[in-house]
């Protein structure tokens, strides 16, 4: 019963942290209009061909598509990460209920379960 609180305690923290770190990038990302996805193609990086090649753009691919691409898997990572985030939550209060902490423990015996 302790190792799955202590676990099931572990992945809800990390499950939290990643879903706030999705929220924090798509936040930044849509304010940004995703430069920031692209802020490291500059001139200098390019391979000399590739510099003469693109006239209008910094980038030696259309930088559209990575904004657009980014949101399209960071909305249901979000989604699973927070979903993971509040089943793991419930299973810790499950493993203090088998504990004989929280809310429900006394109305469940331990033989019961």
């Amino acid at each position: 019963h302790w190792t799955l609180l202590s676990v099931s305690l572990l992945n809800c923290l990390l499950s939290t942290a990643c879903s706030v770190g999705l929220a924090l990038a798509v936040a930044l990302t849509v304010h940004g209009r995703g430069t920031h996805l692209v802020r490291g193609c500059n001139s200098s990086a390019l391979p000399v061909d590739a510099r003469s090649a693109i006239a209008t753009n910094d980038c030696p691919f259309n930088t559209t598509r990575i904004y657009d691409t980014a949101l399209a898997l960071w909305f249901p990572s979000l989604l699973l990460a927070a979903a993971e985030a509040v089943l793991s939550g419930r299973c810790c209060l499950v493993a203090l209920v088998f504990q004989g902490i929280g809310p429900c423990a006394y109305s469940y015996g331990k033989e019961q379960v």
